[in-house]
């Protein structure tokens, strides 16, 4: 008799998905940092602006799907097209486009007023809901997903068009390396030398030996990168480097933290199957999430003279 799992593929190792998850990363992120950096206003800001969209509508999907999984309500198609809508409104302020973006705080009130609006939104779509007795549950999933996902991912786009010149595209640049290095580092030191778990009961292969790799790493890359790109980091030296690179390292493992509490809340190894034997979006944007809105206040409040 046939082995009925024989047409079932080997389960990958913890080495193959960490590989897998960094080529998708690296080849998704290629594209988007070879557009910004084509030299075409143009063009890079068009597909700066897809692939934005295109990450906030599936992770939203994702998060939604983890949500129900646990049994919670959600207007999920509210929650999409107000992603949607969030993401393009703060591209087109960003750009001025929009009304006036002559400062950041008025990217800012743009987005607090977005939010206002669209919690009153979710409101009477309760209204509406005659066979929903948990209107609260679900606009506060609603709400959430759409403050996880796109409202952090805003902040990518901030970081972007944060100065005039090329310099917020080296940031966003200096952002997302230094965070994936944080990953690596981990990965790396963890399987190695990694014996104390950090938080088994949410991610087992979490160690604090592999904490300890994610920072070194990431301050390493940190330092490494501002030498080599110093003229295009405006405001940016040593001290900043060091700051950043231990700071961005401690979010960027947070993030991912967070992101595999909700998958095993919901019992799923994997937020999605966008990408087969790796997940999904969330899973290769866990990181970035948190990160990113470190990135921005550090620029604004700290390095912006």
């Amino acid at each position: 008799m046939a082995n009925p799992n024989s047409g079932n593929a080997p389960a990958l190792t913890k080495r193959q998905i960490f590989l897998r998850r960094l080529l998708s990363f690296v080849v998704l992120w290629s594209i988007i940092l070879s557009a910004l950096f084509s030299g075409n206003k143009t063009l890079s800001d068009t597909v700066f602006l897809v692939i934005m969209v295109l990450l906030a509508a599936a992770g939203l999907l994702e998060f939604y799907g983890l949500a129900k999984k646990r049994g919670l309500p959600c207007f999920d198609r509210c929650g999409l097209v107000g992603g949607v809508l969030l993401m393009v409104g703060t591209f087109f302020k960003l750009t001025g486009h929009l009304g006036l973006a002559d400062s950041h705080a008025r990217v800012n009130d743009f987005e607090t007023s977005f939010l206002i609006l669209f919690v009153l939104g979710l409101c009477v779509r309760q209204f509406m809901a005659k066979d929903n007795p948990n209107g609260i549950a679900a606009i506060a999933t609603t709400l959430f997903g759409l403050m996880y996902v796109p409202w952090l991912l805003n902040f990518i786009q901030k970081i972007n068009f944060f100065f005039e010149t090329d310099d917020g595209r080296f940031y966003l640049l200096y952002f997302i390396l230094i965070t994936k290095f944080s990953d690596t580092g981990a990965y790396a030191v963890g399987s190695l030398i990694g014996k104390h778990k950090m938080i088994p009961r949410i991610s087992p292969g979490k160690t604090w030996e592999g904490f300890g790799g994610a920072i070194v790493v990431s301050t390493l890359a940190s330092l490494l990168f501002v030498h080599f790109a110093a003229g295009h980091l405006r405001g940016m030296n040593w001290i900043h480097a060091i700051i950043l690179g231990a700071i961005l390292s401690v979010t960027a493992v947070i993030g991912d933290l967070i992101e595999s509490l909700f998958k095993r809340e919901a019992g799923l190894k994997d937020s999605g199957r966008l990408f087969p034997g790796i997940g999904g979006i969330l899973d290769l944007l866990d990181s970035l999430l948190f990160n990113a809105p470190i990135m921005y206040i550090y620029l604004r409040h700290v390095l912006r003279t």
